[in-house]
């Protein structure tokens, strides 16, 4: 038994040793932390030199396409991240009493990194995600990487999987930072490890309908967050809650699901993975963010662009009935980006919007994408070049 397991350790050593070419010998590389509850599946290395990996750019929708390498970093629940690296993207292997999957105590990010016409990659507003990440990991009370822990293993994983990052207007490289309770633990109570991973994968339009208008359904039995709850945080409990009402809407030939309040059942909250605007003459209305509402990054970027636009912003609630004098409707976040709806649905009436000819959300939505890929100078401080 002695003799197997010193040939089990070999043989994992090995593997281990295969799975870091000398391809990311220029990366920052660091002292792997001591044994842990979640253990990395290797396998041999696909990295290479291309410019770009071998994908129809063309037909890139969004959908996970798995890229060369993950950034992983842990700790236990009273000390703070100090080390992570690059490990290949596989599999991992936890617990099964990991605190994520018995209790729900993760959070994750969404950011994208874009290529410029002239080649440059850049990172969008990264750190605003870092900051949201550490407001979440409060709530959940979990530990949670520094900003600069968080902006830094972003890069490096970006920059390992260059070659995935779309052509410029081909779409982006989406980075999904998940932080996880991944420590055993059997009743109600903090785990005892934690562990940050960072992978990403290519991709395009968010909604089948691409670009096309949304048509959104008023779902009055679900709700998505209620008072008190963790609905203003990314934590993953808020997210398969609204799939049935999702499904459901799809079912019946709409987009997504629009929330309202869970107390009084008539103002707008948010979509199920974005945040909803109205446009009514030169004002842009949009539900305040209270606790039950996601302050999406996208969100907080076209309130200021909405600004500099001249236009009048406001953050308020919205009852729905508000809804039938809307000029435009549009909803935002990383994923969609902006999107239009053309219509929503609510106890059977349907309030059709204006998706034609000068939009107030393509306009914004042009200086935004303009920002992200490099086209418009950057005055503001929110893009970082990957070099």
């Amino acid at each position: 038994m002695i003799q197997g397991g010193s040939r089990m350790r070999n043989l994992l050593q090995s593997l281990r040793a295969a799975s870091f070419p000398s391809k990311v010998a220029n990366y920052r590389r660091y002292t792997p932390p001591p044994a842990s509850s979640l253990q990395i599946a290797t396998r041999p290395s696909a990295y290479s030199d291309d410019e770009y990996a071998d994908v129809d750019w063309d037909k890139l929708g969004f959908g996970l396409t798995p890229t060369d390498y993950m950034y992983v970093m842990r700790c236990s629940k009273d000390e703070d991240f100090k080390q992570g690296r690059l490990n290949r993207y596989a599999n991992i292997e936890i617990s099964p009493s990991a605190g994520v999957l018995n209790y729900g105590q993760g959070i994750y990010e969404g950011t994208k990194a874009n290529r410029t016409e002239d080649g440059r990659i850049l990172l969008f507003r990264p750190e605003q995600n870092a900051t949201r990440m550490r407001h979440g990991a409060e709530r959940m009370l979990m530990p949670s990487p520094s900003v600069q822990q968080f902006v830094d293993a972003v890069k490096e994983t970006v920059f390992a999987n260059k070659r995935w990052i779309p052509p410029a207007g081909k779409g982006s490289l989406y980075v999904r930072p998940l932080l996880l309770g991944t420590g055993p633990i059997l009743g109600l109570a903090p785990a005892p490890e934690y562990t940050f991973v960072v992978y990403a994968s290519p991709v395009r339009n968010y909604f089948k309908e691409g670009t096309a208008p949304l048509n959104l359904y008023i779902d009055e039995e679900f709700v998505r967050a209620s008072p008190g709850g963790a609905g203003g945080v990314k934590t993953i409990t808020n997210y398969a809650p609204v799939l049935k009402a999702i499904a459901r809407a799809k079912e019946r030939g709409f987009s997504d699901v629009l929330y309202l309040d869970a107390v009084n059942r008539k103002y707008l909250e948010e979509v199920s993975s974005c945040n909803i605007f109205i446009v009514k003459g030169n004002h842009i209305l949009t539900p305040a963010a209270s606790g039950t509402i996601l302050e999406g990054i996208t969100r907080k970027s076209i309130l200021e662009i909405a600004r500099d636009h001249g236009y009048q912003v406001e953050e308020r609630a919205i009852p729905v009935d508000d809804l039938v004098d809307a000029d435009e409707v549009f909803c935002t976040g990383t994923a969609v980006g902006v999107a239009p709806v053309g219509s929503i649905t609510h106890q059977d009436r349907r309030i059709e919007f204006k998706t034609e000819g000068s939009l107030i959300c393509k306009e914004l939505y042009s200086t935004l994408v303009g920002l992200q890929t490099g086209r418009i100078e950057d005055k503001k401080g929110w893009t970082v070049e990957i070099h």
